[in-house]
């Protein structure tokens, strides 16, 4: 049976208090001095995945730096401490890592830690950008948007799954912007997409002016804080959230019962998987970027799949095959760490017709 690892790490303080009650007792800076220098920890053994054709098992090994250290903290001790803790998988028996989270964006997206480990290396990447353009395209459908012809944007489009899902979405429809803050990043994609597609697309680095008329949103950021706000989006507007931390502002759930906004890269795990860790998803729920990792040890694939952060189309389509044929599939949509129902859903589209409505008659 193929073993795996998955990395973790802790988004915030919040989480390290979550695990250490008297955290919350002291100022966030001082626990993250405390965590920086503390050892990679086996966070969780995990069994039961399993389809008609294989099985594995493996763990979460967590890396003891918050978002923000990672983020600001120099990036070779960053990576310093990523390779610890995936020495620590290889000491457990994994035969592949996939890399979570802000491990996946530090430095080379995941080369250099793969260069000092003697296990095979993933970032999940791949499947995290599948499993976000089926579950947008379907949220779509849900609020009647005619996806072809709908205003898509892509925020943090330069980025390594950014990029990606903009050249697969240039294969659908027909009016695309690109948006992120590297203007010359942006030329880039736009003019690879006019050679594969044949699609001009719009790029801008102004978030609110890119939104102000989009019908479909896939935002994909690495920013530390929220991008997007309530004033940014229209009535019925579908926005698929693929970044940690999440790119769209928990006011927009406060103010905007009009808008649709779903959290991408959601997965059910074949088999009575036991993850023995708390991340925040119910039963056999994962996040795809941890699916990867799991199908490639199915598969006995110990091999570097998704790393650096030129993502192929043929590494999406690769996995997607490989996710159905051992029966992992989009999980229900959820919206702001709690599950969404279709009801719901429609409860929105009423609104957002409305909301229309009024302002035509205004």
């Amino acid at each position: 049976m193929g073993k795996f690892a998955f990395m973790v790490h802790p988004l915030n303080v919040a989480d390290v208090s979550r695990k250490f009650p008297i955290a919350k007792r002291l100022p966030d800076r001082l626990v993250e001095k405390m965590i920086q220098y503390m050892p990679p920890v086996k966070t969780s053994y995990i069994s039961g995945i399993k389809s008609a054709y294989a099985e594995t098992e493996g763990w979460f090994v967590g890396c003891p730096l918050t978002t923000r250290q990672m983020l600001t903290l120099p990036e070779d001790f960053v990576l310093k401490r990523i390779i610890q803790t995936g020495k620590l998988a290889e000491k457990l028996g994994a035969q592949i890592l996939g890399l979570g989270a802000m491990t996946s964006v530090v430095g080379d997206a995941g080369i250099t830690v793969a260069k000092h480990l003697n296990i095979a290396v993933t970032t999940g990447n791949s499947y995290t950008v599948a499993t976000a353009i089926e579950g947008t395209k379907k949220a779509a459908e849900l609020m009647d948007i005619d996806f072809p012809n709908a205003n898509v944007v892509v925020i943090g489009a330069t980025g390594s799954i950014g990029s990606v899902c903009a050249r697969l979405l240039a294969k659908e429809v027909r009016y695309l912007t690109l948006v992120a803050r590297n203007k010359h990043k942006l030329e880039r994609v736009a003019s690879r997409i006019l050679q594969e597609e044949g699609l001009a697309v719009k790029i801008t680095q102004d978030i609110s002016r890119a939104l102000r008329d989009a019908d479909v949103i896939v935002t994909v950021t690495s920013a530390v804080d929220t991008i997007i706000e309530p004033e940014h989006l229209k009535p019925g507007a579908v926005v698929c959230d693929v970044a940690r931390p999440r790119d769209v502002s928990k006011k927009v759930a406060e103010m905007r019962d009009d808008v649709l906004v779903i959290e991408g890269g959601v997965v059910e795990v074949p088999g009575e998987v036991q993850f023995n860790f708390n991340f925040g998803y119910p039963p056999k729920i994962a996040l795809a970027c941890m699916a990867e990792t799991m199908m490639l040890a199915m598969e006995g694939r110990y091999e570097n799949f998704t790393l650096g952060r030129d993502l192929t189309v043929e590494q999406v389509q690769e996995i997607s095959r490989l996710a159905k044929k051992h029966g992992f599939k989009l999980a229900g949509f959820r919206s702001f760490e709690r599950p969404l129902t279709l009801a719901e859903i429609e409860k929105i589209k009423y609104n957002a017709r409305r909301k229309a409505g009024m302002k035509l008659h205004a």
